[in-house]
């Protein structure tokens, strides 16, 4: 594998729109009012740019994540923890048949960097990725007023149990987290709780329901609970997941509240595999050898648990350890 040490070059900007084109190794990046344009040696690509930039913003947020990053069937990121793989058809068997695929991996800091640049270019006054489409502007058209607000507001990880102090962020209506509209017929009792004699002070507990319904942001966990390898992240989703996450190591979903319908699909050639439909309660696995989608009619909560040892994606490809968690054989 070839590592590019290469960063992203600002090309020339169209008049018309005011939108900078970038490149970033062999790929050029352009936009007009309706569209992203990604171009590579061997062919060329179109996703529209609302779906392109939830996917760019959250890509980067994400670190990366554990894994595949599909903007659409055909763009993507794969993460190896240090660098990352930006491809165009590499898991489109059209694409792979035609030969048009590629693929080029460069050290992780200039993906993030080429993509900042582009969204910081590509994003005005008005708009916002991370909000659900009933919560914020939209994209398209001609380029207005770049924001100088943060773009990104990616994991933060807890320092204490949420709600002792020292946790954070610290959510709360005096801060500027209400609940949100979606959440408004959820119950925020606090919970009871009895120590016994002698143990007074030493138990604590919150209504996570509390805290999720404040979520600022969706498909994009603003915090997480980190303990060794193993992480845990509550979200607030609602419209589509603007990405395909396709797995390279099992990943534990807790549906909390309403529903997620998930298109589940093999990873390497986008066949599908499934669909499920989670309701409040539902447990599942999403394997290390699928892609996924998910769906939600109305905001809901999800609770994700990952493995994040080190070198469990190697183990996972070489076919060590089989793709799903559990054999009901």
């Amino acid at each position: 594998m070839t590592v590019l040490d290469t960063k992203v070059v600002r090309l020339t900007t169209d008049e018309a729109t005011g939108y900078t084109m970038f490149q970033l190794g062999s790929f050029t990046f352009r936009r007009d009012d309706y569209f992203a344009h990604i171009s590579w040696p061997k062919g060329n690509h179109i996703i529209e740019i609302d779906r392109f930039l939830r996917a760019t913003v959250r890509d980067i947020g994400w670190g990366f994540f554990y894994g595949w990053i599909f903007f659409d069937d055909v763009f993507g990121t794969t993460n190896h923890y240090g660098t990352v793989d930006v491809f165009a058809g590499s898991y489109d068997r059209g694409c792979k048949e035609a030969g048009i695929d590629f693929l080029e991996t460069f050290h992780a800091e200039a993906v993030a960097e080429a993509f900042q640049a582009i969204a910081q270019d590509w994003i005005s006054v008005g708009y916002d990725p991370l909000n659900a489409p009933l919560e914020t502007g939209s994209p398209i058209g001609s380029k207005g007023p770049e924001r100088t607000d943060p773009l990104l507001r990616a994991f933060i990880a807890a320092d204490r149990m949420l709600g002792l102090p020292g946790d954070k962020p610290v959510r709360t209506e005096a801060a500027g987290f209400p609940i949100n509209r979606a959440f408004a017929d959820l119950d925020y009792d606090s919970p009871d709780i009895e120590c016994a004699a002698g143990f007074e002070g030493q138990l604590h507990a919150i209504n996570l329901f509390d805290h999720i319904a404040r979520s600022d942001v969706t498909w994009n966990p603003s915090i997480s609970a980190v303990a060794g390898g193993n992480i845990c992240c509550v979200t607030s989703e609602e419209h589509m997941l603007p990405v395909i996450h396709g797995n390279d190591r099992n990943e534990w979903f807790i549906q909390l509240t309403d529903e997620i319908h998930w298109n589940i699909a093999d990873k390497n050639t986008g066949a599908p595999r499934g669909r499920i439909v989670m309701k409040a309660g539902d447990v599942c696995a999403m394997p290390a050898d699928i892609r996924h989608q998910g769906f939600a009619p109305k905001r809901a909560m999800l609770m994700v648990m990952e493995n994040g040892t080190p070198g469990l994606e190697a183990r996972y490809a070489s076919g060590e350890l089989k793709p799903y968690p559990v054999d009901f054989g």
